[in-house]
This record gives C-alpha cells, sequence and structure tokens, in this order.
C-alpha cells in the first residue's frame, strides 16, 4: 500500500508544474471575460445570418435528394 502511494504522489509531481500560479490564472481569466464580452456583439449579429445561411444549405441538400 505504502509502494501504490509513492507511485501515485511521485507520477503526480509533474502535473503540479502545469499549474499556473493563481495570479497567473487570474489574468489569464481577466483576458478570457475580456475577449468574450467584446465579441458577444459580433456574435449576436452574425447567428441570425449564420443560421438562415445554414437553413439553405440544408434546404438544398434536402431538396435536392427529394428529386
Amino acid at each position: 500500500m505504502l509502494e501504490l502511494f509513492f507511485a501515485v504522489a511521485f507520477s503526480s509531481v509533474p502535473l503540479t508544474l502545469y499549474l499556473p500560479p493563481i495570479r497567473s490564472l487570474n489574468l489569464f481569466l481577466g483576458t478570457v471575460e475580456m475577449m468574450w464580452k467584446e465579441s458577444s456583439e459580433s456574435t449576436r449579429r452574425m447567428y441570425p445570418r449564420l443560421r438562415y445561411a445554414c437553413n439553405r444549405i440544408f434546404n438544398c441538400m434536402l431538396l435536392s435528394d427529394a428529386e
């Protein structure tokens, strides 16, 4: 059992190197939030156009299969 504990402990040590410090994580999340806010307005304008384009494409595909 002790060997299993050490094996798990030493195998998880390299994973701690990939986790950023909390300060860097907060900066990263702040940047993601800022990008989300900036892109949300253009996404709202784009969504109806994208939905309309997808409907036209799917309708053409379905109508061509029906013939």
